[in-house]
């Protein structure tokens, strides 16, 4: 029996999932850590902390399975996208690493588009210079910290240091490179204007590989702290969201995941680059190889209903909490909740919007409120969808959902009935660290392609159709999709609050 490993570094934990060649996940170890907001909007976390427990989980996932390392024939990885990991020409750290959910660089995107102009950078990396990525990160330690950048030699991505610890080599997937804003989204690879606009070094950029390409092999330096063997491959894997979708099957056109965690995500597969020309959706390399996609990301989603729990509620169990909201009509008797709580990306890359009830009145109740944030948070993911079908996204078949949000059967529900398709979940429930064994064992040979991959192991196990209440939100949908238009100037002045 031949085994695999997808190692994901996330923001908060490294998990190492062992997975055999039909699939079945045979063990996983994860391995918590913090980050650090030393000022408002700022997010960065030392990279030593995914090296070090990229080590604790993938040796007790070795240990506990009791699996020989020589039987490991590849290990995939994955991770949080975005973020900024600067390396001197020796390899050292130079700087805490710049997260994802950062929002310093408003001030550094500007700049990216003025030296650009903001339709040539979307048409060239099919993205608009967002604060969540890499970037405006680079420009920051360029102007902010130019003692830092002076020493620079080498740009990583969080888990592509993870990668360089495990074999010596740098290296990124396609699907992380197109995050950065650095990216030829439709040639994939690194954009030679891109680089010269914003005074970036090429050599600085590691080289790129599609998600199932070998990028190095096992040093005997890792294999000694983690167990694995010397030599085992290590496959080019994806970032979070990629890998993700190939844990769940989103490989082909027609099948979307919804990722619906504390941020949200509708991911579509697409044969070929799809551009929404406003860069309101993310246009990214898929890592299938020879696949794009396209992503809406809500930062706010089930983390809304976290919040509202933990604010209004704090004692009540989540599934009590939404059970009483079943109760309460379509529509909360006329509530809307704006999901805004972290600022927003899709459609509206505003780190300045808010969130708000509005219609607020005497009648409404706990079970209202809690009912119009899971609707509004369901609206604000249709609005993905719908700009997806605006650049040519010809067919939604099926949207495949992940997350904690959706092992609720009401909200599963509120998703069918606002965007009016099915919502199924999948026998597959590891997200992007289970995306990133099926990468590894396909680089590995156990399968003919991603796709094949995905076919013969990852099943439905449930379905909601679309019910009764279609029509009600198709009626409610436009209301909620005022309210950014009406209160932007609101938010862009209490932003001068505080």
């Amino acid at each position: 029996m031949q085994y695999f490993i997808g190692i994901d570094s996330s923001t908060t934990a490294t998990k190492a999932l062992l997975m055999d060649e039909t699939g079945q996940v045979i063990g996983v170890a994860s391995s918590e850590y913090g980050y650090e907001t030393p000022k408002p909007l700022w997010s960065q976390q030392e990279p030593d902390l995914w090296w070090q427990a990229t080590i604790q989980s993938v040796s007790q996932v070795i240990k506990e399975s009791g699996v020989a390392a020589d039987d490991i024939k590849g290990v995939g990885l994955t991770g949080q996208m975005h973020g900024l990991v600067l390396l001197d020409k020796e390899g050292k750290v130079l700087r805490p690493a710049i997260l994802w959910n950062d929002q310093r660089t408003q001030a550094q995107c500007d700049d990216i588009r003025s030296r650009l102009g903001k339709e040539k950078l979307v048409a060239i990396t099919g993205n608009d210079a967002l604060t969540g990525f890499t970037a405006p990160k680079i420009l920051w330690v360029q102007q902010e910290e130019p003692d830092i950048y002076a020493q620079g030699a080498q740009i990583l991505l969080p888990k592509d240091y993870v990668r360089f610890k495990l074999t010596g080599k740098y290296a990124t997937d396609r699907a992380g490179g197109a995050g950065t804003g650095l990216f030829d989204v439709t040639a994939r690879t690194w954009s030679p204007e891109v680089l010269e606009a914003l005074g970036i070094d090429p050599s600085w950029l590691p080289e790129t590989f599609e998600g199932t390409a070998v990028t190095g092999t096992i040093s005997p330096q890792a294999a000694a702290l983690t167990g694995l063997a010397v030599g085992t491959p290590v496959m080019a894997g994806g970032g979070d969201q990629a890998a993700g979708a190939v844990g769940t099957g989103a490989v082909v056109e027609g099948v979307v995941s919804l990722s619906l965690g504390t941020s949200g995500v509708v991911f579509a597969a697409t044969d070929n680059p799809v551009i929404e020309k406003n860069g309101r959706l993310h246009a990214f390399c898929h890592s299938v190889p020879g696949k794009w996609h396209l992503m809406g990301v809500m930062l706010s989603a089930a983390g809304s209903l976290r919040w509202f729990r933990d604010t209004f509620a704090p004692d009540e169990d989540f599934g009590d909490l939404v059970a009483a909201a079943a109760d309460i009509p379509p529509g909360s008797d006329g509530l809307l909740f704006l999901p805004y709580l972290t600022g927003e990306r899709t459609p509206h890359p505003d780190p300045l919007a808010r969130g708000a009830f509005v219609g607020l009145t005497v009648r409404h109740s706990l079970p209202h409120m809690t009912r119009a944030v899971i609707e509004g948070v369901s609206f604000g993911l249709r609005d993905s969808f719908e700009l997806m079908k605006a650049s040519g996204l010809a067919t939604i078949n099926q949207v495949r959902i992940s997350g904690g949000g959706g092992k609720s059967p009401l909200w599963r529900q509120i998703l069918a009935d606002v965007f009016n398709a099915e919502i199924v979940t999948v026998n597959a429930t590891e997200g992007a660290a289970y995306g990133a064994a099926l990468l590894a064992a396909t680089g590995a040979g156990a399968f003919n392609s991603v796709e094949e991959a995905c076919a013969s192991i990852i099943q439905i196990t449930g379905s909601t159709a679309p019910g009764e209440n279609v029509a009600a939100y198709e009626k409610i949908y436009p209301l909620y999709r005022d309210l950014y238009p009406a209160l932007k100037s609101t938010f862009d002045a209490i932003a001068e609050i505080g």
